[in-house]
């Protein structure tokens, strides 16, 4: 993307659109461009004829191609002031945790105790993060999400075109997803699919949660058993949906929740395991398999478990 004029500045600027932001909708286009300007602003903008594309009104679900001109009316923007604050420690581990790059995309072993994104009453995250650290890198976008206390593979796409096939491949069958988790319990079977659907943003004692629900939408995970301990087990959880919380609210259903999961766990079982040093969920993103987006070559990254998880099962006692 080229500017003609200052974007703090409020005057009309004709942008030129580049391989950067080829194939995005002319809504979120705008809303990234226009940081600090309300979305109803944005949409009205266009419904009202001031943003035009090639001299021509359009849609907001318009998708931007390469050499489009675009105009944006005189509109003021936040300043450098108002940018997103990201943490020292997350830049630190954002340099220091990253599995592969190539011209297309990164492979981030994502550390646990930061969200993929702000929002949500979080200022920054990841996301941000790599932006702030990598500012010569025009287009930095996250192909998919992991909670907030999930550490493990996380894909980051570096151009749209990338973007777009990853995000292909994750609605079909294209990513083979594998996390370790350490389950409440002994499980005593040895692989078992989970196939219950799941209903997301149900308020329940004020939180938001997702439930088990014929209502919801379909959702399919195997769990593998590794290891049984005393009064835990682990597991390799391998997903074949993308649902929220899928893992944690299968894990539940099961009656084996996830050690330290605040949201669909046990209190008195997370309160015993918190003693034992459990802090955080035990959940990680361990392994990525699929076909690189651009060569078709068969890619499988593995990110190792986190010491501090790590050293937590190393004292557990196998039975």
């Amino acid at each position: 993307m080229s500017s003609a004029s200052d974007p703090t500045n409020p005057q009309v600027q004709w942008l030129e659109i580049t391989e950067a932001n080829n194939e995005q909708r002319l809504d979120n286009f705008l809303i990234f461009y226009l940081k600090g300007v309300p979305k109803t602003r944005i949409y009205r903008m266009v419904r009202k004829g001031e943003v035009r594309v090639n001299k021509g009104r359009t849609d907001v679900s318009y998708k931007l191609q390469i050499g489009d001109i675009v105009r944006i009316p005189p509109v003021r923007v936040a300043d450098k002031k108002d940018e997103v604050i990201v943490q020292p420690t997350l830049k630190f581990s954002l340099e220091n945790h990253i599995l592969y790059e190539d011209d297309g995309f990164i492979v981030l072993n994502k550390p646990a105790g930061f969200a993929v994104h702000g929002g949500s009453g979080v200022s920054s995250g990841v996301i941000e993060g790599l932006r702030q650290i990598r500012p010569q890198q025009k287009f930095l976008e996250l192909v998919h999400r992991l909670d907030k206390e999930t550490s493990g593979c996380l894909l980051i796409a570096k151009k749209r075109s990338v973007l777009k096939v990853l995000h292909e491949l994750f609605r079909g069958d294209g990513i083979q997803k594998t996390y370790l988790a350490l389950l409440a319990g002994q499980f005593q079977r040895k692989k078992q699919v989970v196939d219950v659907p799941l209903l997301k943003n149900v308020a329940q004692g004020g939180e938001r949660m997702v439930i088990v629900s014929q209502a919801g939408k379909a959702a399919e995970t195997l769990f593998t058993r590794l290891k049984q301990y005393q009064d835990a087990t682990l597991v390799h959880a391998a997903p074949k949906t993308g649902r929220t919380h899928q893992i944690r609210v299968h894990a539940a259903w099961l009656g084996h929740p996830i050690v330290a999961d605040d949201r669909y766990g046990e209190d008195e079982t997370n309160k015993m395991f918190k003693k034992r040093g459990y802090k955080r969920l035990f959940l990680h993103a361990e392994q990525l398999q699929f076909a690189h987006p651009l060569t078709g070559k068969p890619l499988h990254f593995f990110a190792p478990l986190p010491s501090d998880l790590q050293q937590l099962i190393d004292h557990e006692k196998p039975l």
